[in-house]
């Protein structure tokens, strides 16, 4: 059973590596017309870069190991967004704005659902130095851009604002074990549990606190939550926020969702989730996370996205075969060569057939030949196969 692969764990064949190459090159691309430059990170790093100032969660998700050179503990990266904020604070350190993409391969302890992967192929895009509410905006609208190239365009983008949780938190005077606790039901929106959990919390912040699952919708919902929230300046400034969001991606499929807290353990302002129309998990996640950098040296305003390539081409829709390869003799003619040179340079694939494989050339893909007629060399559908 030597060929039997960890669970959650896949090859790629052929033909689903093709689709994951063509993806990934067109991705970059929208990436690099539009400044982002790409890096990339390495695989190993050791323990305490990967996961400073991310969160627990990540820690939990990475696999680890001893380097054998330092006797250090190191991790297989979980998610490059810390790997690239690092890049940004400590080796770039710009002044001004900086736009960088990334695509690998991360290794997660266990899926994030059971239909996952445990080897996401994670392709994103961060934004550094700007605190303004423009970056997130033009984050949002790539992220839209990107699934729309992907052919697998947003049928929704929830939004929500972890800031909003954070300030109503502190208000309630929470200590961080019961924060954790209220953060794992509002992720759950387990409303019954929320009641009893928020027995000792005085109004009227408990009351907002049970309010934020119910505070979902388009934008008409965020004058309910203006409402429904404590009226202070800090809360009317983050809905102020959220409302800036709404009139600027108008053309976008957005919504809100106020108790949508995930990544709360590193976010620091909005947060969104892409969706498809046939994906009940999110396509892509992302936003603002700008206290990471302090842990690299240089705190930095930043908002990004990321998404699992795999996951993404696995929502590809169906596309009708294109042309196979072309199948040309092994022989020493400067014509044949020519023509070969000619087919590749027009995006072809031309296979030498080497000699004893007869009959099996199809297997590789082929479903055209070259022969010679009448002194040229002619395309002609493969023949005996």
């Amino acid at each position: 059973m030597r060929w039997v692969l960890p669970d959650y764990i896949q090859d790629a064949l052929p033909s689903d590596a093709h689709q994951l190459e063509t993806l990934r090159r067109r991705l970059l691309d929208a990436f690099r017309v539009r400044g982002y430059q790409l890096v990339m990170p390495p695989l190993l790093e050791y323990l305490d870069s990967l996961t400073t100032g991310a969160g627990r969660d990540l820690e939990l998700r990475t696999f680890k190991l001893v380097d054998q050179l330092s006797g250090r503990t190191m991790g297989v990266r979980a998610d490059m967004t810390p790997q690239v904020t690092r890049i940004d604070a400590h080796l770039l350190n710009r002044r001004g704005v900086s736009r960088l993409c990334y695509c690998g391969s991360v290794l997660h302890t266990l899926p994030s659902t059971l239909t996952a992967t445990r080897e996401p192929l994670q392709l994103g895009a961060e934004l550094y130095g700007h605190a303004g509410i423009e970056a997130d905006v033009e984050i949002l609208h790539l992220l839209a851009e990107v699934l729309r190239l992907a052919e697998v365009p947003a049928s929704r983008i929830d939004i929500g604002h972890v800031g909003l949780f954070h300030a109503l938190a502190a208000r309630a005077g929470l200590v961080p074990g019961r924060e954790e606790e209220l953060f794992d039901l509002l992720q759950a929106k387990d409303v019954p549990a929320l009641h009893d959990a928020l027995a000792g919390v005085a109004e009227p912040v408990r009351s907002a606190l049970l309010a934020l699952p119910e505070l979902y919708g388009g934008p008409e919902v965020l004058e309910v939550a203006a409402a429904r929230l404590p009226q202070d300046a800090e809360i009317a400034a983050l809905l102020g926020e959220l409302r800036q969001l709404a009139a600027a991606l108008a053309d976008l499929p957005i919504s809100f969702d106020l108790a949508d807290l995930r990544g709360y353990h590193y976010h620091s302002g909005v947060v969104f989730a892409a969706y498809g129309a046939d994906s009940p998990a999110a396509l892509a996640l992302g936003g603002r996370y700008d206290r990471v950098g302090a842990a690299f040296g240089r705190a930095r305003p930043a908002t990004g996205f990321s998404l699992d390539l795999r996951e993404l081409a696995w929502h590809l829709p169906c596309s009708p075969a294109g042309l196979g390869a072309v199948l040309a003799p092994l022989a020493e003619d400067p014509e044949l060569a020519a023509e070969v040179a000619a087919l590749r340079a027009r995006g072809g694939i031309v296979v030498t057939a080497l000699p004893g494989h007869e009959g099996t050339w199809n297997e590789a893909g082929c479903d055209r030949q070259l022969v010679k007629r009448d002194g040229r060399w002619t395309l002609v559908p493969l023949q005996g196969e």
